[in-house]
């Protein structure tokens, strides 16, 4: 008898549910990938999507799969972003520092085969392949805001694993304080890592809570397919409610630590980029304002939420932090 605990992972309310037909034509697509197991595709934390999603993983061309912007909202009703604009306005420093020309230089990326390693301060370092994270562990789809840095905007509909049932696999010791990840380092295929002002290969981090927060995934697609290269395939994190930078892609190493290990951009400029990093609108970036942000694909600027409009979930993990100097 399947295992009824493996369908849930967060609570879900009746309304935030994926529908049904959009369920079985996922389920459909991850069965055909040989992915689907015991878990099955639920929207936590998120409200229902409208746009069927179809297959294309083994074609290089990127699909256009556009939302029904009625249908497809997170949980405050904003639509989704397209296809389009979530796969061609990409952050990704290790193939260029042009936003639109990520996706060209990045289609042709190897992400399979793959190995994320989990080692350090746990009772079972484990590796796995791109393939037991697909297969051992629950896929859900998630329907979360992306906050950049930079004050633009996106709502993004990922599928996933949660980051805490990974980790558990491998039994972090109490002496674990923080996680740290790291980017695959392969210049040949990401040009961007052969300059050298940049410290590669990327590493990010998180304390043990917040690598734990049911809201905090390792992403393995968007829109019902794949990650796309350009988004950080085969696997990124995904936190919510801190800047985009935060979210790592392409991870290869997942590290148990009893230090705040370094990242990259609080290495480059501390005083710009903090390691917390959470979404604080009264918290101004020193060159511009975090106040407001600019919604990919809308016209005009709306008002940032504190931690992105997550409050409600996380803002306990920092009762006894001042948000101010711990930014």
């Amino acid at each position: 008898m399947v295992d009824q605990s493996l369908f849930k992972s967060v609570p879900v309310k009746s309304s935030e549910i994926t529908p049904q037909h959009l369920f079985r034509s996922r389920r459909q697509f991850l069965k055909s990938m040989g992915v689907l197991g015991a878990g099955a595709f639920l929207a936590a934390c998120s409200p229902k999507i409208g746009s069927q999603a179809t297959s294309s993983v083994a074609s290089k061309e990127t699909p256009m799969v556009e939302p029904e912007s009625t249908m497809a909202t997170d949980e405050l009703g904003d639509p989704v972003n397209s296809y389009h604009e979530i796969t061609n306005y990409n952050n990704y420093y290790e193939f260029s520092t042009d936003k639109r020309e990520v996706a060209v230089l990045a289609k042709d990326f190897k992400s399979s085969p793959w190995e994320v390693e989990v080692f350090g301060l746990v009772n079972k370092p484990q590796t796995f392949g791109l393939e037991d994270l697909l297969k051992k562990f629950t896929q859900e789809e998630r329907i979360y805001r992306l906050r950049c840095v930079e004050a633009w905007s996106m709502v993004i509909p990922w599928m996933g694993l949660s980051l805490a049932k990974l980790l558990g696999e491998v039994e972090p010791l109490s002496s674990a304080r923080y996680v740290r990840f790291e980017t695959i380092m392969d210049p040949e295929q990401m040009p961007g890592q052969k300059q050298g002002f940049y410290p590669w290969p990327y590493q990010e981090g998180l304390t043990i809570e917040e690598a734990m927060h049911e809201l905090t995934i390792l992403a393995t697609g968007l829109y019902g397919e794949l990650m796309p290269p350009q988004n950080g395939a085969p696997v990124r994190l995904v936190v919510p409610w801190k800047y985009g930078f935060k979210s790592i892609k392409s991870i290869v190493k997942i590290e148990l630590v009893d230090y705040q290990p370094d990242t990259m951009w609080s290495t480059i400029a501390p005083n710009e980029y903090g390691f917390y990093a959470n979404v604080n609108p009264a918290v101004d970036h020193p060159r511009w304002s975090q106040a407001s942000e600019r919604r990919i694909g809308e016209a005009g600027r709306r008002k940032t939420l504190l931690f992105n409009g997550y409050a409600e979930e996380v803002a306990h993990l920092y009762n006894d932090i001042d948000l101010r100097d711990f930014y």
